[in-house]
This record gives C-alpha cells, structure tokens and sequence, in this order.
C-alpha cells in the first residue's frame, strides 16, 4: 500500500482514538499515529490469514461455515479485537455507504444464504466467482464500523480457497485499479452478477 504524503505523521483523530484498546494507546504513546496504527493491523492481519489459509487447506474449514454471519463476525473480531473496541460488532451508525444498521444482521444472513445456496444447487458459478460474490455482497452491506474493506477481501480470499479443488490454490489479487474497482463494485449492487468483477480482479498463486 502506498500513503499519500505524510501518512505517517498524520495523527490518529480524537474521535478514532477513542476506540482504541487502552493497552493499544498506551504502547503507541507518542506515535499515536495512523501508520503506526496500520502497521499493527497488518501485522495481525497477516497472522490471521495465515492460521485461516492452513484451516481451509486442511479441510478444517469450509465453504459452509464460511459463508455465515457468524463467521464474518469472528474475522472481524481477530483481525481488530486486539486493538479496536468495535472489533466483531455491527455498526450502530448511518453512513452514506451500506444498509440500515437495523438491517444488518438481517440483510448479511439472508445475503450469505443465498449464495450458498446458489452454490449448492446450480453450476453457473465459478469459485473465483462465488468468492468475489461473498466479497460483494458484504461490501454492499457495510456491515461494520471500519475495517470492513479488509474483512471482506479475506473472506472472499477464503471462500475462493476452500472452493478449489486443485493442487496449485490461488488467491485474489488485490493491486489493482481502484477506481474501476469501485465502479464495477456499484455495478453489481445494481444486478448482483459477480462475474464482470470476478474477471476484473486477478488472481496469483497461494505464497507468491
């Protein structure tokens, strides 16, 4: 990722910093920071997704448990419990991106329903398709207060995984153009078909 000019001295916002995990602020002390904060987050996040990576590889998770509310929810919770205090909860708030936050637990369960559902009972998916279906749809929810870009990636990063059957798995790529990214993002909240964005994001092989 790049940072625009003087990210990293650019201090975490009072109103942001007040969701951070006492122990969180006070080990940042004075690089109270927004890179400082994101260099803790990646370090997580790469843990995670490696102790997810070796479930879905061993069969110990899949694609069934993954498309759930539930566990959307408990990525959250390990990829930001550690140090944000919204970590694993739904917003509470209206943006101008996203549901009701009423809608939430309604609209995600019945979301991830249905595609697991599709995938099940017909065949015009592909599994890069059924991941970026997952990663979609959760986007157009917006189900959290922040870190809902990471979560979802991962997500689909996971339910692409555990829907290959093949001795070479691939991940999503994720550099990639960000604004037609977006524009094939609204697309689908308009038609829900997965599959222009699916050919949109590219793919690279599991540790490269």
């Amino acid at each position: 990722m790049t940072f625009a000019p003087g990210y990293g001295e650019t201090p975490v916002p009072e109103d942001d910093a007040a969701s951070l995990l006492p122990t969180v602020r006070e080990a940042l002390g004075n690089q109270l920071v927004k890179a400082a904060v994101y260099d803790l987050e990646q370090a997580i996040q790469d843990e995670v997704a490696e102790e997810r990576f070796v479930e879905v590889i061993g069969g110990n998770l899949v694609v069934e448990e993954l498309l759930t509310d539930y566990f959307l929810r408990d990525l959250h919770r390990r990829l930001y419990g550690d140090v944000w205090t919204w970590a694993g909860t739904y917003r509470h708030r209206e943006l101008n991106i996203g549901v009701a936050p009423e809608q939430i637990a309604v609209e995600l369960r019945g979301s991830l329903d249905t595609i697991l559902y599709r995938w099940q009972h017909t065949a015009d998916w592909t599994g890069r398709e059924l991941g970026i279906a997952a990663h979609a749809e959760t986007v157009r929810i917006h189900p959290f207060t922040d870190g809902n870009g990471r979560t979802t990636r991962l997500l689909a990063d996971l339910v692409f995984l555990a829907a290959q059957n093949t001795d070479v798995p691939e991940l999503y790529d994720w550099h990639l153009d960000k604004c037609r990214y977006i524009e094939l993002l609204r697309e689908y909240d308009v038609h829900r078909d997965p599959r222009e964005l699916a050919a949109f994001v590219g793919t690279r092989r599991l540790g490269e």
